[in-house]
This record gives structure tokens, C-alpha cells and sequence, in this order.
């Protein structure tokens, strides 16, 4: 299930019902004390990595001392077995909300000495007409007497299966007066549901910014633990003949010597009995880790410790969720934190990737411009206090970036000497990749510029979107150069796509567009390379072809999968996942493969080597 919604009210500085949506990737930014680690907290309560919230946790302007934490999930499981053999699922059950998603609330009593969860709900569109209300709180015996009380026919319905006898009821009614309430999910068939869905639940995994990040913290141990006892289930059939033969003769020299006790002393002989046990194995071992000069990680920087700490949790998470088979949420506080700029670039990268993991989400906080710079604008939340009340604004409106920029700021320091406008993620991918492979090959006039990112030289800026204009317009002001690369996308002699905002762009001082001379970055690959992992590839290396459908295309014809191409080209969301993951592999894999005599041949008008040859010029100034 894919978390795309929480609802909080009474929780913290949230003391009326507030909606956030959630995606695959989201970034909450804003200023100390906005709400964003309350917003993880909350989650952590709901997903039980905290039983329940304090007593200090409700809002103090709250009427009442109750906290309500909800979720909305999308991709519900298409059954459900309440029944044995007699499989249901949620739509039939009249438990989706009227969007046709899942949503959960739990409800917290904090006037309790100890709060504690006191309901569970699902928000859904359910019956509300007498007799057809309460179906799923009703005991096989008692849906019987209300289908007999409301004169349905039942000579055709198996009367021993529940589910059955619901949709019976259900169906016989002119009208279920369907409303959205509250269903109390504690008794019967309603409890059968939760208890099948909470096992289905994503696994959720907070990683707050202020945590003792050392060795030994807990969250550090579980996944050593977890693989000490894994290694010795591996070897229990040894161990446990170890374990007897030692006992085995530990038993005789006790027993001896209770024998001998009684030669002096029977009565003290009377009173002993031998017994021999052994602790659990896994009790033997301690795990802790140390780098190549045997230097513990306790005694390592904090940036070092963090990180470390940062993977260990990622490990448990991903065991957990394999277990579970089930989907990940990771929540990770302020990932920059301690980090250098080369971390703090390569964590955007990787966090970047978990999120286009299937069944993965990756919810960051942060309240520096270091990352929220780096994330495209539709990925972005702002949270905000107006008069004392938190306000979440996203990225998509333009408004928004506009709030970000002059609450953040676009600069952490003075170190840039040049930003780098690019459409989007994987042309930064694109560019990292080929300009390491021209300026290690001996370029030197090119630069490396995954090393001038990660060295805080160079700030590549993902426009995309709506938020060009607003993105340059607001570097305006920086007095630094400023360089931007634009697909061309249309075949001449028709205008380049982005031409309006290049030209302007290029009016301005110290700014400088560029268009590919090709549709895309993708079409400065060199197709033997793709001919040469699949020969069945379409493309023909031509200046205007779509490479990423093309490549994406012959990826699923070669794979598994039983749909074919047509049906993918038929599904808008199937194709445009399949695309995306194309230009993903494309523009990391195999430019990665490219060398400066296939981009010579590829690239005959000199275009990537006179970008970055310009831009180096600026690096170096």
C-alpha cells in the first residue's frame, strides 16, 4: 500500500484537521519550530514505533484532550480472506473513502494517566440506512435474523460465509444511503479486516536529526543482531550437537560430584540437583564496527557516524519490509546534518533513487537551501505558522517557490562561482557522467562537474515545469554566471521548445542558453551501446528519435512480462514509468559507457564539449 495522504488534528502545534499529500519523494522545508518533525512524529505514532503520544503531545489550544492521526493509502490489496476460501475486499466491504482510497484513523485518549489508542476508524463511504449500517460488526447468527428481519432472500447465499450473507443484505437494500463515517474497526468482521491490513501496512522507519548516532545506539544493533542470529539458524544443527555433547559431559562431572558430596555430607548430597543450561548463542556475540586503521566508529567524526548510523537503519528497514513483504516508508530528519557538501550531494543522489524504488517513499525534513534546492519543485512542502497555525504549501504552485526562496534563501554560502540550469534530474546525471569521462581522459579543459557540484563550485538547478521562469528570475540577483541547457525537442525549422525564455535569458548579463542540437541529451548516446546489451533496439541513432520510448520499449519486449508494448502505450501511467526509468538507465549506465571518440562521432557540431568547455572557463575564473 503507498501512503498518499496523513491527516492531523489536536496533534502538537496542529489543532484543526490539516491534510498533507504525499508522493514517492517529498521534502518538507521551512524554519525551526514549523511543524515538520511533528508531522514524523505523528506518523511514527500511527505506524506503533511509538505505542502512543504524550500527555504533552495534544495541542494546547485543543478544546479536548484527543488526537486524531490518519492515513490514506492508495493501492489497496485487491482481497482480503476474512473467510477461509471465501476471499472479500474492501470496495465490496463499503470501507474506501470517496476518493476510492483506504483511510485509517486512529484516535489517542491523552486524558488518560497513560494515553492510548481508544479506536480505530475507516473514514469510508458506508451505509447509513437502518438495518444496512452495521453489517460488519454482526456475529453469523445475528446477520442471519437481520436478513430475515428485512425479508431478504437468502435460498441461493452460502449462510455460512459472512461475507456472503453482507452482500446479500446489501444488495436487497433500494437505497444504502451511502455517507462518509466513521466504521469502528473492533468487532467481527470489521476487526478480521484490520487485522489482515495492519500486516499489509508499509513498514515505516523514522530517522530523527538528533539521535546519539554511535554504535551501539539501537537502531545500529537490530540489523547486527539480526544477522548474528541469522548466521547461527545457519549452523543449529552443529550447534546444537555442541551444545549436547557439552552439557553431556558437564551433566557427568556434576553428578560426580554430588556423589562425592554425599560420601562426606548426605544430607547436603539430598539437596543438590544437577542442571545444566546453556544461554541462547546469539547472547555470545557483539557486533561493532571499525575502519581500516581498527578505529571504532564511536571515535569516528560525527558527519562519519551519522552516515554509518544512516545505513544501518536503512538495513533494518529493508529487512523489515522484506519479511513483511510489504511496501517502505523511510522518514529521515535533516539528512545534511554533519555532512560535507560531497555527502550532503551524494545522499540527494541515493535518497533520490530509493524513492523510485517500487513500494519505496522517502520523506525528508530540512530548513536549509543545501537540499531543497536540489529536489524538483513538485516534490516540495512548505511548512509555515501563520498566527500560530501551521500552513502546508506545495511546490507545484508557483507561489509556493516564491515563499521557499525568500524564507531559505537560494544560497548557503559564497563559495558558487557558477549555476547550471538543466530540465530535470536525469540531464544532471547526464552531464555529471560525461563531463568525468572527457576531463579523466585528459581534457583539461573540461571540467568535472560532479566534482565542482560536490566541492560547492558549481549548483545545478532542476527547472522544469513552471518554475523557470520564476527559478531564473530569482537568480538574477546572485551576481554569478549562470548557464542553462534546454532540450531542443521539435525538428527544424520549427522554434525550439524553450526559445522564448532562452532568448531571454541570453539578454540578460552574464547568462548564456543553450539548445541541444538534437531532440535530447538522450540522443548523445551512442546507439552501439545500446545495440550492444539489446541488438533488438529500434532506434537508428537519428537526431530526432525518441530514444528513452525506444529504449524503453525494446527493456520491456526483452523482459518477462506478459503485456505487450501496445498495452503499456495504452496505460498514460504505465509508459510514463517505463519512460522515466529509461532515461534513469540511459543517462547514468550508459553514458557512464561512453568515451570521447563515440561522442566525436555522435556529437559532430561539438555541442557537449563547447557547453562544458565554457562553463569551465567560469569555474576557473
Amino acid at each position: 500500500m503507498k501512503l498518499v495522504q496523513v491527516k492531523l488534528q489536536n496533534f502538537r502545534c496542529y489543532k484543526d484537521e490539516i491534510v498533507i499529500d504525499l508522493d514517492d519523494l517529498v521534502v518538507f522545508v521551512g524554519k525551526n519550530d514549523s511543524g515538520k518533525s511533528s508531522l514524523f512524529d505523528a506518523l511514527n505514532i500511527f505506524f506503533e514505533g511509538k505505542a502512543a503520544p504524550d500527555k504533552d503531545d495534544v495541542c494546547v489550544h485543543a478544546d479536548d484532550a484527543i488526537i486524531r492521526i490518519a492515513c490514506v493509502f492508495d493501492e489497496v490489496p485487491p482481497e482480503l480472506v476474512i473467510d477461509t476460501q471465501h476471499p472479500t475486499d474492501l470496495a465490496t466491504e463499503h470501507l474506501l473513502n470517496g476518493n476510492g482510497l483506504l483511510e485509517i484513523a486512529k484516535v489517542y485518549n491523552c486524558n488518560l494517566a497513560k494515553p492510548k489508542c481508544s479506536g480505530v476508524y475507516a473514514r469510508a463511504a458506508h451505509p447509513t440506512a437502518d438495518g444496512y449500517a452495521d453489517l460488519l460488526s454482526l456475529t453469523n447468527a445475528k446477520l442471519k435474523q437481520r436478513a430475515n428481519s428485512l425479508g431478504v432472500d437468502l435460498n441461493d447465499v452460502n449462510q455460512t460465509v459472512n461475507t456472503e450473507l453482507r452482500r446479500a443484505i446489501w444488495r436487497h437494500a433500494a437505497d444504502l444511503q451511502r455517507q462518509e463515517v466513521d466504521v469502528e474497526l473492533k468487532a467481527e468482521a470489521a476487526k478480521a479486516i484490520w487485522d489482515q491490513l495492519k500486516k499489509q501496512l508499509p513498514v515505516y522507519q523514522l530517522f530523527k536529526s538528533d539521535r546519539p548516532s554511535t554504535d551501539q545506539d539501537a537502531e545500529a544493533q537490530d540489523p547486527m543482531k539480526a544477522a548474528v542470529k541469522e548466521a547461527i539458524r545457519a549452523q543449529e544443527d552443529t550447534l546444537g550437537k555442541i551444545a549436547d555433547k557439552v552439557k553431556m559431559e558437564v551433566q557427568e562431572i556434576a553428578n560426580r560430584t554430588v556423589e562425592k558430596i554425599r560420601e562426606m555430607s548426605p544430607e547436603l548430597a539430598s539437596e543438590l540437583t544437577p542442571r545444566v543450561t546453556n544461554k541462547n548463542w546469539d547472547t555470545l556475540f557483539s557486533v561493532t564496527l571499525t575502519g581500516d586503521q581498527a578505529i571504532p566508529i564511536n571515535k569516528r567524526g560525527s558527519g562519519t557516524r551519522r552516515l554509518v548510523l544512516l545505513n544501518f537503519f536503512r538495513a533494518k528497514a529493508e529487512k523489515e519490509a522484506e519479511d513483511k513483504s510489504t511496501g517502505l516508508v523511510y522518514a529521515i530528519e535533516e539528512p545534511e546534518t554533519s555532512q560535507h557538501p560531497h555527502n550532503q550531494s551524494m545522499l540527494v543522489r541515493v535518497l533520490e533513487d530509493l524513492a523510485e524504488r517500487p513500494g519505496c517513499q522517502v520523506f525528508l525534513t530540512t530548513h536549509t537551501p543545501v537540499l531543497a534546492r536540489r529536489f524538483s519543485q513538485f516534490s516540495l512542502r512548505l511548512v509555515s505558522q501563520d498566527a500560530g497555525h501551521p500552513v502546508i504549501s506545495y511546490g507545484r504552485e508557483e507561489d509556493t517557490i516564491k515563499e521557499i526562496v525568500e524564507s531559505l534563501g537560494v544560497l548557503p554560502d559564497h563559495n558558487i562561482r557558477a549555476f547550471f540550469g538543466v530540465e530535470g534530474r536525469n540531464d544532471i546525471n547526464f552531464l555529471r557522467a560525461i563531463s568525468k569521462t572527457l576531463h579523466d581522459s585528459g581534457e583539461e579543459d573540461i571540467p568535472d562537474l560532479g566534482e565542482a557540484e560536490d566541492f560547492g563550485y558549481l549548483v545545478f538547478v532542476p527547472l522544469g515545469g513552471s518554475s523557470l521562469d520564476l527559478w531564473v528570475s530569482r537568480l538574477e540577483g546572485f551576481n554569478r554566471p549562470e548557464f542553462y541547457v534546454f532540450d531542443r525537442d521539435t525538428i527544424p525549422p520549427a522554434n525550439p521548445h524553450y526559445k522564448a525564455q532562452a532568448d531571454e535569458i541570453n539578454e540578460r548579463n552574464n547568462c548564456t542558453a543553450w539548445h541541444t542540437g538534437k531532440r535530447e541529451l538522450e540522443n548523445y548516446i551512442h546507439k552501439d551501446l545500446i545495440v550492444a546489451e539489446y541488438p533488438n533496439y529500434a532506434g537508428a541513432g537519428a537526431d530526432f528519435e525518441d530514444v528513452p520510448t525506444l529504449f524503453a520499449q525494446v527493456v520491456h519486449e526483452t523482459s518477462d512480462s506478459d503485456s505487450t508494448w501496445a498495452n503499456v502505450l495504452g496505460d498514460t501511467d504505465k509508459l510514463k514509468k517505463k519512460v522515466s526509468s529509461a532515461k534513469k538507465r540511459l543517462s547514468t549506465e550508459f553514458v557512464s559507457k561512453m568515451t570521447p571518440e563515440l561522442l566525436t562521432s555522435v556529437d559532430t557540431n561539438d555541442d557537449v564539449r563547447s557547453w562544458l568547455r565554457t562553463i569551465g572557463e567560469a569555474l576557473r575564473a
